[in-house]
């Protein structure tokens, strides 16, 4: 699957990734999406997912994102804690 997704600041995809890898478990960041969607039964394929309902598609990326973003606020959280100490 290509990515369409374009990062700001491409010299952080390393820690994204590992963030993914860690958070979700999985052997790399790229199997973290199939993953999750054989634990909700969505058919996702390697290279050809153009029948793939926006619902699945969010199902599937919904978890993946989420868990990343609430990972980030609680490591800004407490940094910020740290630093005002």
């Amino acid at each position: 699957m290509a990515r369409k997704n374009k990062i700001l600041v491409p010299e952080a995809q390393k820690g994204l990734d590992d963030l993914k890898q860690r958070l979700l478990k999985s052997q790399t960041p790229e199997n973290a999406k199939f993953e999750v969607a054989e634990e909700k039964g969505i058919p996702l394929n390697r290279y050809d997912n153009g029948d793939l309902s926006t619902r699945d598609a969010g199902r599937i990326g919904g978890p993946i994102g989420g868990q990343m973003v609430k990972e980030l606020v609680r490591q800004a959280q407490k940094d910020l804690m740290e630093k005002n100490k």
